[in-house]
């Protein structure tokens, strides 16, 4: 069975006030100084996500998978993020080699199946706010999926394991943490 790659988050913001005064003290918008930064992404597909970051990098926008040319590729190794502030390329090749081989646990008496992998991705060529970046960020990714059953024929009743089966619900997710710099 082929699982495909998929990127997914959910971030929550809320805002404390106290006596009237934000709990949160807005700065002024500049050059990021670097430091611990935290991803969450949601994938539409295949090749796109949402992506949203916290700390050092306090931004959100659009993730892109690619090869290592820039040409879009759902089995890319290789993000294009394009935040608000500027943008960036992830290189996920570490990472990917692993999901690649990672088997899900399946339970064929209710056709679902949980997929988990972690590894580190590396953070280069930025543009804009975050010209010069580096850092690594350990992620993990998380999958699960069910499958459809056989409708009819010799297989009826059975969970549909094959390369075309479209799930029929999905859920996936990556988060990760690391640290960034800029030279």
């Amino acid at each position: 069975m082929q699982i495909t790659k998929v990127v997914v988050s959910v971030a929550v913001l809320g805002s404390v006030l106290l006596g009237g005064s934000p709990a949160f003290a807005a700065t002024a918008p500049g050059a990021p100084a670097g430091g611990p930064v935290k991803l969450f992404a949601t994938p539409s597909d295949g090749l796109h996500a949402t992506i949203l970051m916290t700390g050092a990098i306090g931004d959100y926008g659009n993730a892109l998978t690619i090869d290592k040319n820039g040409t879009p590729d759902p089995n890319g190794n290789y993000v294009k993020v394009t935040l608000q502030k500027g943008g960036f390329e992830i290189n996920s090749t570490t990472l990917n080699a692993k999901a690649n081989k990672a088997q899900p646990t399946f339970d064929t008496a209710t056709c679902s199946a949980a997929l988990y992998v972690a590894g580190p991705l590396t953070l280069s060529n930025g543009t804009g706010l975050y010209s010069g970046i580096a850092g690594t960020l350990t992620v993990s990714e998380t999958a699960a999926f069910i499958l459809p059953r056989y409708t009819g024929g010799k297989n009826k009743g059975e969970c549909n394991t094959s390369n075309s089966a479209q799930p029929v619900k999905q859920y996936a997710s990556i988060i990760g943490t690391g640290t960034v710099s800029f030279s």
